[in-house]
């Protein structure tokens, strides 16, 4: 039985006909997911994640704070997402992407606002992690399923343009950093839990499950008309048959995508919290000119993601992100031996690039060799390989930056890791089909029928 498309949703007749189908396109209903979750992540990424670099700064400089001190709280919000993955995963396959988000999202809210009255040490870990787990909740993993439900043909582009929203969040942390210097942090982080209610809850209300359950199919076409178009080739892997969770942590392929994932993890979640320390530390620039670095970077993440989400629709991926994940290494190995500001402007679009072009490209090839339908659980339970890149890159450079006095070892250490996340990925082919791995057959089934089966 067909459920209806809730009041206020535009009407989806099926388009006649392959070129019909095309120009529909761009009405489809599932484009308004993506728009709405590149908002929701612009605001997580400007006011939350790279927004945290800078507050460590004045954090430190109010507090007497130590590098090592940070990073343990930045390691301990991403073991947060790390453990809480498999169960969150979990909440969005059985209960939809929606109403996690909107949980969070208030959760991020209090959060915030928490975070601006704290006076020790104490207070500073509780509200930092309680604005963690609400951005957990009201952001990636909630949007990335559901647009991984409500496209397949376009599916690299559609997560590509969602993900722009961290990118152009971060462009945006010279300014949040002008009103912390003029303003007072405190008050910039109570008027961003403020913005999270008045900007994300509006926006979460069109965040929606599965195309199926409002009578569409993925990318708005139907199996008759991807049927009729010679011209599509299924990307490397594309599975006939969805993955429960336990076929999909039966594969090398959910194993090695994980470990290069968090090996790309141990680059920026270092960077995120530790580049505007070296800049003004090490380097010595104000903070202010640091951020102009800090906001170039997501500038040159928005162009690689926007070449990621189209060449990743026609090309391999898989040796796609093997390059990203190159460019990562030598983008911050230039950064650790910079000996002018042209090296370290160097470093930006390497750096920049790799994140924006690998980001949507793993999302992809988990969904193209693992389905849609457990998309939820399964990127839940690769969270919790992923978190260790994450909490080990921060504290690594924070430990040996308080060891030795400059971040040169630990950036060194943590480039090589992301080279060898490259070959991580390499080893990342397909997997078998479930039927092969164990699980139950329903061979014969088509690509896009699977897709849409998937989708209900």
């Amino acid at each position: 039985m067909t459920v209806p498309a809730p009041a206020g949703d535009p009407p989806q007749p099926r388009p006649e006909g392959v070129a019909g189908a095309l120009r529909h396109r761009l009405k489809f209903f599932g484009w308004r997911i993506v728009g709405a979750g590149a908002a929701i992540q612009a605001m997580q990424s400007g006011l939350f994640m790279q927004a945290f670099g800078s507050y460590s700064v004045l954090l430190r400089n109010e507090f007497g704070w130590s590098a090592t001190t940070l990073s343990i709280a930045f390691a301990m919000t991403r073991a947060e997402s790390g453990i809480l993955g498999p169960f969150q995963g979990w909440l969005i396959d059985r209960f939809g992407p929606r109403k996690v988000m909107q949980v969070g999202l208030v959760m991020m809210a209090a959060g915030f606002m928490a975070f601006s009255q704290i006076q020790d040490l104490t207070g500073f870990f509780a509200f930092y992690f309680l604005m963690s787990v609400g951005a957990s909740l009201g952001g990636f993993l909630s949007v990335t399923t559901a647009i991984v439900n409500w496209f397949q043909r376009y599916r690299s582009r559609a997560l590509a343009t969602s993900q722009t929203g961290f990118a152009i969040g971060g462009s945006l942390v010279p300014l949040l950093v002008f009103f912390m210097e003029t303003y007072g942090w405190r008050e910039t982080a109570f008027a961003s839990g403020l913005l999270v209610l008045a900007i994300g809850m509006p926006l979460s209300i069109l965040i929606r499950h599965r195309p199926s359950d409002y009578g569409m199919h993925p990318d708005g076409l139907s199996p008759e008309d991807l049927e009729a178009d010679d011209s599509y080739v299924a990307p490397e892997g594309l599975t006939k048959v969805d993955f429960t969770a336990g076929q999909a942590l039966r594969t090398r392929a959910f194993w090695m995508i994980s470990l290069g994932h968090g090996a790309s993890l141990l680059v920026v979640g270092s960077l995120m919290l530790h580049l505007p320390l070296y800049l003004t530390d090490d380097v010595g620039m104000s903070l202010q000119r640091a951020s102009f670095i800090v906001g170039a970077l997501p500038m040159m993440q928005l162009v690689g993601q926007i070449l990621g989400g189209y060449f990743g629709d026609v090309m391999n991926k898989r040796l796609m992100v093997v390059l990203a994940m190159m460019g990562h290494m030598v983008g911050l190995l230039i950064l650790t031996y910079a000996v002018n500001d042209v090296m370290i402007w160097a470093f930006v679009p390497l750096h920049g690039l790799a994140w924006g072009l690998r980001g949507p490209l793993m999302q992809s090839m988990r969904a193209d060799y693992f389905g849609p339908t457990n998309f939820g659980t399964i990127m839940g339970f690769s969270s919790m390989i992923v978190m260790i890149g994450m909490i080990t890159g921060p504290l690594l450079a924070g430990f040996l930056r308080d060891q030795t006095g400059a971040y040169t070892a630990g950036f060194t250490v943590l480039a090589l890791g992301a080279g060898l996340g490259s070959i991580f990925f390499y080893l990342a082919k397909p997997p078998a089909p479930p039927a092969a791995a164990g699980g139950t057959s329903e061979a014969g089934v088509e690509p896009e029928t699977a897709a849409s089966v998937a989708g209900g």
